[in-house]
C-alpha cells in the first residue's frame, strides 16, 4: 500500500502566512484606491455642480417621441 500524504507543509507558503498577507494587502490597496477615487469625484461635483436649467425652463416643446427630446436631457457639467 503506497502513502501519498503531503509532507511538503510550510507555514510561510502562498497557502499559509503569506498567502494571507499577500490578499490582506491587495484588499487594503483595493479599498485605499476606491477611497482617494471617491472623495476626487466628490470634490470635482463640488466644484462644477450640476445646472438642471436646461431641462426645467420650458418643456412645452417636448414631444412624446422626437431626436428633438435631446435638446431638453441631461447634459453633463460644463
Amino acid at each position: 500500500m503506497s502513502s501519498t500524504e503531503n509532507t511538503n507543509r510550510s507555514v510561510f507558503g502562498l497557502n499559509g502566512v503569506t498567502g494571507m498577507l499577500i490578499a490582506t494587502v491587495l484588499l487594503l490597496s483595493i479599498l485605499v484606491f476606491l477611497t482617494v477615487w471617491g472623495i476626487g469625484v466628490q470634490q470635482g461635483s463640488a466644484t462644477n455642480p450640476y445646472d438642471p436649467t436646461p431641462i426645467t425652463s420650458n418643456l412645452d416643446n417636448v414631444k412624446m417621441i422626437s431626436t428633438e427630446n435631446k435638446n431638453f436631457a441631461f447634459k453633463n457639467a460644463k
